[in-house]
């Protein structure tokens, strides 16, 4: 007979969800049963839409408008039996933040701007313990920020989110999630978009958390990595039901679903390199004893890896960057006179060919987006010289500079505010073709954004909706075709792939190759994940503090890193 003791703290049976809209209902949950034991961390995988987010939300009961549970139960054990589904909304203001509590995937939206860091997590504390004195809750903010290891704590306590770095916000969101000592807490993607430093010690702070306190942790990533160095137990959702679940060790090792072999084969190895990444569809779609043959064809022999950097190292160099420096005033005078300079770019030199990849990688704040905006000349230098094509992009006036935006692109990082929440997407992708003119007709251009929506993993029913309608990978995937519709000879792939789950990942970095290989495209692939930057990158070159520590060929960069600091970025990397 099951006791409170031994049996699990949360139970999921046969539930259901749905959303209805014009009379229509779409089911997006169906059926899913799922346990988490006490002191257990479970991994929930899949790719974005699979309901990963939404099976949280039901469990905390902060559902989406429009979102309907149609039949199932959420048992949660603590201090007796609650079924979530049937409590009263004063009930779960009790539950969420004291018993069970969540930390959202991206915290500059999760977190107000308005208000003091120190104040938000007070807030929290405040509300379950009204009695309790400002000057004992502030105490506790302060140790709840060095339990997190936060640095200079009375400082961040006093600053506001804009004020810190991202993994800083992410512990300020882990510190409001353990303020209540709950018994469950919910991560939801914390790690994405977080360098793999970074990512390791969330990791490893969560794990400290769970040892010292018991709780139960259910982590939700799209990055097997990450899950399979966390979780005890993984759960696979695809496309809102629940297909495999496990052991870690046995759904990695001996998966039996053909959506997890294809999640897990899509993953860009870090032992050998492939020509083209498997995708899940490739995966579903090949019988299972004509698979291994698949892969071995996917993947590049060393004669093809030689012959294809002979060719790029014989290629003309389509972009040199001299001496690149940008400075940020740190400290001004009474009168306004700079005194002190953060040097985000100090002397950086490197040289990009017609048809390379050159992989820029490095932690948070080493000055990897400034580089890229700065060649592009999207934010002014403090001094240097970028040539593209011959030309000197930084002595050019804006006429010229317009003319030649064509040639030279940037995907931004962030797939939430690169686009207009009020203009439909295919008008988002068809502006640029607009403002220079590519073809003669608007009908001409539509069909051209329908083809990018389909190449980028989208299709011709998505161009009348608006950016709210799609997930964060969703969005990026059509940032990613609003970049190439004025046919640009170099890119800037500005953490283009960072949001993505695997699968996707997989099918953009291969799209990303394919229209190198057709247009001859360059690129400037700045991203954290180290297997991207080797998969994907020719050369790599490797920045900290402003400037380029080392640089080389992908495979002896990591294989034969020469500098600490490159050795410890490819330790961190979840194997």
């Amino acid at each position: 007979m099951e006791t409170q003791e031994n049996s699990p703290l949360l139970s999921i049976h046969n539930l259901t969800m749905s959303f209805v809209h014009d009379g229509q209902k779409n089911t997006v949950l169906q059926d899913i049963s799922l346990e988490v034991g006490k002191g257990e961390v479970l991994g929930i995988v899949g790719e974005s839409g699979s309901g990963k987010t939404l099976l949280s939300l039901a469990t905390m009961q902060l559902l989406p408008n429009g979102a309907q549970i149609d039949k199932g139960q959420i048992l949660f054990r603590n201090n007796g039996l609650t079924d979530m589904l049937k409590c009263d909304e004063k009930k779960l203001q009790k539950i969420r933040g004291r018993d069970i509590s969540i930390i959202f995937q991206e915290p500059m939206s999760s977190l107000n701007p308005t208000h003091k860091c120190g104040r938000q997590v007070e807030e929290i504390i405040r509300q379950h313990h009204p009695h309790k004195s400002q000057a004992s809750i502030k105490q506790e903010v302060l140790s709840l920020f060095q339990k997190v290891k936060l640095p200079d704590i009375e400082r961040l306590y006093d600053s506001y989110i804009h004020q810190l770095s991202g993994g800083q916000l992410q512990r300020i969101m882990i510190a409001m999630a353990i303020a209540n000592k709950p018994s469950l807490i919910i991560a939801d993607e914390p790690t994405t978009a977080l360098d793999v430093t970074v990512q390791q010690s969330i990791i490893e702070l969560l794990i400290d958390l769970k040892n010292e306190s018991g709780c139960s942790i259910i982590f939700i990533s799209h990055d097997l990595g990450v899950i399979k160095k966390i979780a005890d137990r993984v759960v696979v959702l695809q496309k809102g039901i629940l297909v495999e679940q496990g052991f870690t060790y046995q759904v990695f090792h001996e998966p039996k679903h053909l959506y997890t072999k294809g999640l897990i084969a899509c993953r860009p190895p870090l032992g050998h390199r492939m020509k083209k990444l498997p995708t899940v569809r490739d995966f579903i779609t090949t019988p299972e004893e004509d698979q291994a043959q698949m892969l071995a064809n996917m993947r590049m022999s060393k004669d093809e890896y030689i012959i294809k950097s002979e060719k790029v190292a014989q290629s003309k160099v389509l972009l040199k960057a001299t001496n690149i420096c940008k400075y940020f005033p740190a400290k001004k005078s009474f009168f306004g006179k700079v005194l002190q300079y953060t040097k985000a770019v100090d002397n950086v030199s490197f040289e990009i060919r017609q048809g390379e990849t050159l992989g820029l990688v490095g932690e948070s704040g080493c000055g990897k987006s400034t580089l890229g905006r700065t060649i592009l000349k999207l934010i002014d230098p403090t001094s240097g010289k970028v040539e593209f094509n011959g030309q000197d992009v930084f002595s050019m006036g804006s006429s010229d500079l317009k003319k030649m935006r064509k040639d030279f692109q940037i995907i931004f990082q962030d797939p939430y505010s690169s686009l207009n929440p009020k203009m439909k997407i295919g008008d988002a992708v068809m502006e640029p073709m607009t403002i220079q003119n590519i073809f003669n007709t608007q009908a001409q251009r539509k069909d051209k954004v329908i083809e990018l929506l389909e190449i980028v993993g989208m299709n011709a029913d998505h161009y009348g909706r608006y950016p709210h309608q799609f997930s964060g990978g969703q969005r990026q995937r059509i940032n990613i075709a609003r970049t190439l519709s004025l046919n640009p000879k170099f890119i800037v792939c500005d953490e283009s792939v960072s949001a993505l789950d695997v699968s996707v990942q997989a099918q953009v970095l291969n799209l990303l190759s394919d229209l190198k290989k057709k247009f001859g495209l360059s690129y400037l692939f700045i991203s954290h994940d180290i297997s991207v930057i080797k998969h994907i990158s020719d050369n790599v070159i490797v920045m900290k503090n402003g400037v380029i520590v080392e640089k080389g060929d992908a495979e002896s960069i990591y294989h034969h890193p020469k500098q600490e600091y490159t050795q410890r970025l490819i330790e961190a990397v979840p194997k």
